[in-house]
């Protein structure tokens, strides 16, 4: 898949600087995970075509990518980042759409790991965005038919971020780790709500002492 491309050589380079730096931190992750993002529809229809005809506006859902890294300079205190897109484009009021999310946050390990379980909280600010495409399908008696999917334009959003999670290692450097995390983003006026709540579910793994 084309986000499973795109991201594979940041996520590799996530890991390799993971292996190759762990005497100078205290910790180190990277993962990657599968999961969604929910919103209401806005209710609004549009006359996208300006044609007259009225277009309804989905809501948000379908299947996110998550992927992301994490530095813990202290046992309990750190610093991430994490990105997550939509697997594939969306229905849009005659468009197609991508939405994407991405921030940067302060992480707390709010008690010592207890064995193999590593409680999770984390916040931080970034941004929304929602890329929209045009799709249409054209033939001709020479070629055939053929389908074009042609990008039209983004609109970018602030957003706040925040997430609790649980670490799960079931070794002592790969864990799973199931979070549920909410967005506040301003004015998403595409869709019913600013809030945004994300569940997903990653497989990481971490270096240096724990």
């Amino acid at each position: 898949m084309k986000f499973l491309r795109r991201t594979t050589p940041f996520l590799l380079l996530i890991l390799s600087t993971a292996y190759v730096s762990p005497a100078k931190a205290q910790g180190l992750s990277a993962f990657f995970g599968v999961g969604t993002a929910m919103d209401k529809s806005s209710g609004q229809a549009i006359d996208t075509f300006q044609d007259g005809n009225f277009l309804a506006t989905p809501g948000l859902g379908g299947i996110f990518g998550t992927f992301g890294g994490d530095f813990m300079w202290k046992r309990t205190l750190g610093f991430g980042a994490e990105y997550s897109t939509r697997f594939a484009q969306a229905p849009y009021a005659g468009l197609n759409y991508r939405p994407s999310f991405y921030d940067f946050n302060a992480i707390v390990h709010p008690v010592p790991r207890l064995l193999r379980v590593v409680p999770e909280l984390q916040g931080g600010i970034g941004g929304a965005n929602l890329q929209f495409y045009y799709n249409q399908q054209f033939c001709d008696a020479f070629s055939g038919c053929a389908t074009s999917n042609q990008f039209i334009e983004s609109s970018n959003h602030f957003q706040v971020h925040g997430g609790a999670g649980v670490r799960l290692y079931v070794t002592p450097h790969i864990f799973i780790r199931p979070q549920f995390d909410v967005h506040w983003v301003n004015n998403f006026f595409q869709f019913g709500s600013n809030w945004v709540p994300q569940v997903s579910l990653a497989i990481g793994i971490s270096t240096g002492e724990k």
